[in-house]
């Protein structure tokens, strides 16, 4: 390697951030042919979106493409460190400036607008409804949870994925075939597996992690990218914890896991290391009621309630007094018995929903609030079932094509036991699990 080479400072990730959509990769749903991101562009026509997904996906990428292909005006703020004044200002300024916009409306790009209180988010308001900006959102987190009601409803939300194994590949030899640093070092891709691992579908971090391990190897001859090197590398490099870098999303899956796998030790531990890492303890209860349905379920429907008075009171309560009542509803869930049953009935309803054709509603069920709609037999031979002995009566509830499909499956423990034999008794082998 020559040893005058002067080193770029902007990091692999910035050079390599894309400027058009041809070079933009991943989230095809959105930006595909056809797809309603790409139509939007495509036709000059913009309306405020908020975009929802991980980090490393695209989200600030996008919207700086999308002002450039329209030649707009781009105004960006961060939530993290913007506050009214900044943004009154920003507004004010494209409001001065719109008279002389050719091509439409500025673009207002707000990174983390989750972090933006109520009084930052009113004052967005006036001037999305009106139209002197394009509000384009990037959240991490469910705007439902943090996005006031106003304004969310002004905004379409499109989900952003995380990068698929191919999507990474593409930047992996896009970064080694067109980055003049790298092309001037002799990289030798063995294996990949590791580098895809670690990224964990981010984008960015994938391009870190390869400019970490080529840096590591600068002065040999021969830079090798395999499955130990990388790991190794990371290993030795590897922060306690960072809630906007790299082991965010690390940390948080081996929380839930500890709390899915009943191991209150090693829920308790991940939790303290985020919360020592200055985790928003809000994040935490949040994600506590998700997993209170998603595993804990109807083997212990208290869970819900727990979890959600729990997030409650971290919001009326915050900091340092949170943490006790984090710690209770992070044991209590993870010695919790556990079912996934809900979470598997509703994935596989809409599975068949969005697999199949729309199936119409059978006669008997629909509502008939006309003369023309009974004469059409609409309710029909439909049984009130408080009219029968134990207000059940056998009928049909689905569609005559999924008769007999079931999508709950009850789980096997102590909650939802009855719940099976009650099933069995009222539908007989209808219902034989």
């Amino acid at each position: 390697m020559d040893e005058n080479l002067q080193i770029n400072t902007m990091p692999l990730a910035e050079r390599m951030r894309p400027a058009s959509l041809d070079d933009f990769v991943g989230q095809q749903h959105l930006l595909g042919p056809g797809a309603v991101i790409r139509k939007m562009i495509e036709s000059g026509i913009m309306s405020s979106f908020i975009l929802w997904g991980p980090p490393g996906c695209g989200k600030t990428t996008l919207a700086r493409i999308i002002a450039h292909t329209l030649d707009r005006e781009f105004y960006t703020l961060s939530a993290v460190t913007s506050g009214v004044k900044d943004v009154r200002d920003v507004i004010a300024k494209a409001s001065s400036g719109r008279m002389f916009a050719v091509h439409g409306a500025p673009i207002l790009f707000i990174d983390e607008i989750h972090r933006f209180n109520k009084s930052q988010q009113d004052a967005l308001l006036g001037a999305v409804e009106s139209g002197t900006v394009v509000l384009i959102g990037a959240t991490t987190e469910n705007p439902s949870f943090e996005v006031i009601s106003p304004l969310l409803s002004r905004c379409r939300v499109y989900v952003f994925k995380s990068l698929e194994a191919k999507d990474l590949d593409v930047l992996l030899q896009r970064a080694l075939a067109r980055d003049e640093e790298l092309k001037r070092l002799n990289v030798k891709v063995l294996e990949k597996e590791a580098l895809f691992r670690f990224s964990g579908g981010d984008g960015r971090k994938l391009l870190n992690i390869l400019e970490l391990v080529c840096m590591n190897q600068i002065a040999a001859s021969e830079v090798v990218i395999d499955n130990k090197t990388v790991t190794d590398i990371l290993q030795e490099n590897i922060a306690l914890y960072d809630k906007n870098g790299e082991q965010h999303y690390d940390i948080i899956s081996a929380f839930i896991k500890s709390m899915r796998g009943s191991d209150p030790n090693g829920a308790i531990y991940w939790m303290a290391r985020m919360l020592a890492g200055g985790e928003d303890p809000l994040f935490i209860a949040r994600r506590m009621l998700i997993l209170a349905s998603e595993d804990v379920g109807l083997a212990n429907p208290n869970a819900a309630l727990l979890a959600q008075a729990c997030f409650d009171a971290v919001h009326q309560v915050g900091m340092p007094e949170a943490r006790i009542i984090l710690a209770e509803t992070c044991i209590y869930l993870a010695t919790s018995p556990k079912s996934n049953s809900a979470y598997m009935a509703i994935d596989t309803a809409l599975a068949a929903v969005q697999n199949g054709t729309p199936l119409p509603v059978p006669l008997h069920l629909r509502n008939a609030p006309t003369s023309l709609m009974k004469d059409l037999g609409y309710a029909k031979d439909y049984k009130y079932a408080h009219d029968f002995e134990g207000n059940f009566v056998n009928q049909e509830f689905l569609p005559e094509e999924l008769s007999g499909t079931k999508f709950y499956d009850p789980g096997e423990n102590s909650k939802e036991a009855p719940i099976r034999e009650r099933m069995k008794r009222l539908w007989g082998d209808k219902y034989d699990y």
